[in-house]
C-alpha cells in the first residue's frame, strides 16, 4: 500500500468520527498544525484539536478533489472538508500535507482560509 492509499484510509476513518480509528493512523509524536491555529504533538494533543469540530458533527464528509504523492512518499490533497453541526453543513476548502514515518502519520499540515469557512459554521 503506498502513502496516497493510506491517506484515503485515513479520510474513510475521519468520515467515521471514532477516536480510536483515527488516531491509529498517527505515530506517537504526530505534529499536527491545522494553519492558522497552534501545532500539536502527540496523539493526545492531535485528538484533542480535531475533537474541536468532531464532537460537534452528527456527519463527516470529506471529499478528496486531487490527491498526488512525491518520491520521497509525502502526499497532499485538495479537500472539501464538510461537517454537519446543528443541521446544517459548514465547508472547509483545505489543503493538506501529509508526511509518513513507515505506515504512520508523522507530520500533517493543514491550510483553510478561517475566516471563509467559519462564517459558514453557525453553533448555536
Amino acid at each position: 500500500m503506498n502513502n496516497s492509499q493510506r491517506v484515503k484510509k485515513f479520510v474513510q476513518a475521519i468520515m467515521s468520527n471514532k477516536m480510536e480509528d483515527i488516531v491509529c493512523f498517527f505515530a506517537e509524536d504526530i505534529r499536527y498544525h491545522n494553519i492558522p491555529m497552534q501545532p500539536r504533538h502527540g496523539k493526545q494533543e492531535s485528538w484533542e484539536e480535531l475533537s474541536i469540530i468532531h464532537s460537534m458533527a452528527t456527519d463527516i464528509d470529506w471529499q478528496l478533489i486531487n490527491i498526488a504523492e512525491n518520491d520521497q512518499g509525502q502526499v497532499m490533497t485538495e479537500r472539501l472538508d464538510r461537517y454537519k453541526v446543528n443541521g446544517q453543513w459548514a465547508e472547509f476548502e483545505v489543503m493538506g500535507i501529509f508526511e509518513f514515518e513507515g505506515e504512520l502519520i508523522k507530520h500533517w499540515r493543514d491550510y483553510f482560509d478561517i475566516q471563509k469557512s467559519s462564517a459558514t459554521l453557525k453553533l448555536e
